[in-house]
């Protein structure tokens, strides 16, 4: 079974680009706005990675990845933040909120499926008991 990677951004182009580069080694399922990866999240599914813009257009800036690393049931998930803030910005809210690694806009494909491997090697494995096909 391919881990499952959701990758939540509100431009098109990036979620094309993260599921071409990605799809190969992971199953991935990609949102433009936090609430609709809220709902898929509500029907007990789990991802093993979230890739997250922190600026999403119904949320406030980090809102999705503070409410994911803080809930019991989401914050053993590692979160690759895919940032067009400033780097002291994003490294900062990135500490604060424990996420396991950021990228700047424009980011190099490779490099981010190569930490993405990096960081799933590292993580906790995901109680599948709690996830739905």
């Amino acid at each position: 079974m391919k881990q499952r990677i959701l990758a939540i951004d509100d431009s098109k182009a990036i979620r094309f680009l993260l599921q071409t580069v990605l799809s190969k080694q992971y199953d991935v399922i990609t949102f433009p706005d936090g609430c609709s990866v809220m709902h898929w999240l509500s029907k007990n599914k789990l991802p093993d990675l979230f890739i997250i813009d922190p600026q999403l257009p119904d949320m406030e800036n980090w809102e999705l990845i503070q409410h994911l690393s803080t809930s019991g049931i989401f914050c053993d998930i590692p979160i690759v933040a895919l940032s067009a803030l400033s780097d002291y910005e994003t490294r900062s809210k990135c500490e604060e909120h424990n996420v396991a690694s950021y990228f700047i806009k424009p980011f190099n494909p490779v490099n981010l499926s190569n930490e993405i491997k990096k960081v799933l090697s590292e993580a906790k494995p995901v109680d599948y008991s709690l996830r739905a096909n």
